[in-house]
């Protein structure tokens, strides 16, 4: 592997021997050494993911591409915010991606028009929306398929419903783009045991230097902390994420008993997550978390009358940085009894994160100091650096690219360490890999 215009006098080398060179071009144009806006170029013609991350004002993936097609990995923003972009005036490239995933874009693409459309130049409007089921092809897992003169294949990647690892074949280096992917069940999804054959590997290091705690402790903990405020008369306000989080949260609250509402987007993608039961782990305990859950579908006047009920309440957003969070947070924060347990991973700058680091968060444009108990539960649906590792190690003699974490160089020293050929490539970087063999071949 090297990079572009660098491998000249390796190839000519390699030919001399008797051997073959096929070369495959990569571009990163984002999510390298960052989290967010996802988006691999291969071979100029086939597009991976093109999400946004978030920020002040968003960013989106660097550059321009005019893809011949687009291959999805899974639903969540950072890699699936810009794709109705792609549509933009003749642009029609076909768009595959799992049918949850489908559903899930242009849910996610709708919630940004709507929040973010007046307030920064928003890279696509309602139309490019409207046309992407035109484009969209959906797929299941192993069932291959061509895009841009590629073999295509998805594997289930144990992160959300439809969250998938993408195997791309030009029909002489095999790459394996992870994604986002688990490596342990969780109530909602099954774990990753996909590892198909593959020259290149694309990684993510989301948590490339945390262990996660078993998930059957900090269910446990978990659990027994909202019932125990529940037993005193409190109210618990479980913050989570819409796509995942919110639907596991429903599982456990169902599986242990515990008296629960949901609110926010969250109501909508358990709706939606219902009719592709092929993609989570148990639909039958899905149907009976939504039927153990009270759905809110009133104003800020219900809401504060659920707040004062002996009950939890799963509501969107996960950051609190929005959505029904902003009533529930200040009418139970003022009592000491009440509880607020964070159930995701809190980005820098976000009420979520000020909430755990000092007690207080700007809710809703004001600053609030909140006198009910907070508490954070690691629920990760990312691999931890234990699983990451084992991933990478049925690729011992791949090229090994990581991406989508903030310490991917440092990750790359580790594994070239143990003797894998990692290196971490950077935001608009081009990179050429390439394969050798025999010509007995």
């Amino acid at each position: 592997m090297s990079k572009e215009g660098e491998c000249i006098w390796t190839i000519n080398e390699h030919k001399q021997s008797g051997y073959l060179i096929h070369m495959m071009d990569i571009q990163f144009l984002g999510g390298a050494g960052e989290v967010g806006r996802s988006a691999i170029y291969i071979n100029d013609s086939l597009l991976l993911d093109y999400g946004l991350k978030t920020a002040t004002p968003p960013q989106f993936p660097v550059g321009s591409v005019e893809p011949e097609a687009v291959v999805v990995s899974h639903g969540h923003l950072d890699h699936v915010g810009s794709i109705p972009s792609l549509l933009s005036g003749a642009r029609r490239p076909p768009i595959h991606m799992t049918a949850p995933t489908l559903e899930l874009t242009r849910t996610l693409a709708q919630d940004t028009l709507k929040l973010h459309g007046g307030s920064y130049n928003c890279p696509f409007t309602a139309e490019e929306i409207r046309r992407l089921p035109e484009v969209a092809e959906t797929h299941q897992y192993t069932q291959t398929f061509s895009a841009a003169g590629h073999q295509i294949t998805f594997y289930n990647a144990g992160h959300i419903p439809g969250s998938a690892h993408i195997l791309v074949d030009d029909g002489e280096t095999r790459l394996l783009y992870t994604a986002d992917f688990n490596t342990i069940d969780q109530r909602l999804v099954s774990q990753t045991t996909a590892r198909p054959n593959a020259d290149v590997v694309i990684c993510e290091t989301t948590y490339s230097d945390i262990e996660h705690r078993a998930r059957e402790t900090i269910e446990t903990e978990f659990v027994k902390s909202v019932k125990s405020t529940l037993w005193e008369g409190g109210t618990v306000v479980i913050p989570a994420f819409a796509i995942g989080r919110t639907q596991e949260m429903l599982l456990i609250c169902e599986a242990h008993g515990i008296p629960c509402y949901v609110d926010g987007m969250g109501t909508q993608i358990t709706n939606m997550l219902q009719q592709y039961p092929g993609f989570v782990r148990n639909a039958a305990a899905l149907r009976e978390a939504k039927s153990h859950a009270r759905f809110v579908t009133g104003r800020d006047g219900q809401r504060r009358r659920i707040a004062e009920k002996n009950v939890a309440i799963v509501t969107t957003s996960g950051m609190l940085s929005g959505g029904p969070a902003m009533t529930y947070i200040p009418a139970i924060g003022a009592n000491p009894v009440n509880k607020i347990t964070m159930t995701g991973y809190q980005v820098e700058g976000t009420p979520g994160r000020s909430l755990l680091e000092t007690g207080g968060a700007e809710i809703d444009g004001q600053h609030m100091t909140v006198s009910a108990q907070v508490e954070a539960y690691d629920f990760s649906a990312h691999a931890d650096s234990d699983g990451i590792r084992e991933l990478l190690d049925a690729y011992r003699d791949a090229t090994v690219l990581l991406n989508h974490g903030d310490r991917c160089a440092r990750f790359a020293e580790e594994l070239r360490s143990q003797n894998i050929e990692a290196s971490a490539p950077e935001i608009g970087q081009s990179l050429t890999v390439w394969t050798a063999w025999a010509q007995a071949r």
